[in-house]
């Protein structure tokens, strides 16, 4: 699968939102949707009224009851599937929040060690992009699935 990625459109476009707090990472396990079953952050769509920043503060209050705060933007990833989707996300990362952490019927959060990321229950490409995150470098991917399956990526740190 060849992509042109001068020339990519992306069918969609989202957030994942890493709320950070004492060490430890806010995680969840996705009940339905793409990745439905994976270890995920929160996050969703873009709707065509909102600037990300505030998609990453509604798809969170949506998904796990919480409010970031101290929203930072970390990366952006493209991703292209053999099916023929496509989507483009920003990740954020936030240093506090508020509210009360609730499982929803879209997600069940659960907070984890940043040095105990459970991997294999993640995307293929997680691995490669969220030690960057945590050392608080900028990034850019992009990377073609086939299902589950990664078949090829490019990443790029774009702030040391």
């Amino acid at each position: 699968m060849k992509i042109d990625w001068e020339r990519w459109v992306p069918k969609d476009r989202a957030v994942l939102t890493f709320i950070r707090c004492a060490g430890r990472l806010l995680l969840i396990v996705k009940k339905r949707g793409l990745g439905q079953g994976k270890v995920n952050a929160p996050g969703g769509r873009i709707e065509a009224s909102e600037t990300p920043e505030q998609a990453a503060v509604r798809e969170t209050r949506e998904e796990v009851g919480l409010t970031p705060a101290g929203l930072r933007a970390a990366g952006c990833l493209d991703f292209a599937f053999a099916d023929g989707y496509s989507l483009s996300c920003r990740v954020f990362t936030a240093d506090g929040f508020s509210g009360v952490l609730t499982e929803t019927d879209e997600a069940a959060p659960f907070w984890c060690a940043e040095t105990d990321i459970p991997y294999d229950r993640m995307w293929a490409d997680d691995r490669l992009w969220i030690p960057l995150m945590l050392d608080g470098k900028g990034f850019e991917g992009r990377f073609i699935f086939d299902g589950d399956r990664m078949l090829w990526h490019r990443l790029t740190i774009t702030r040391q």
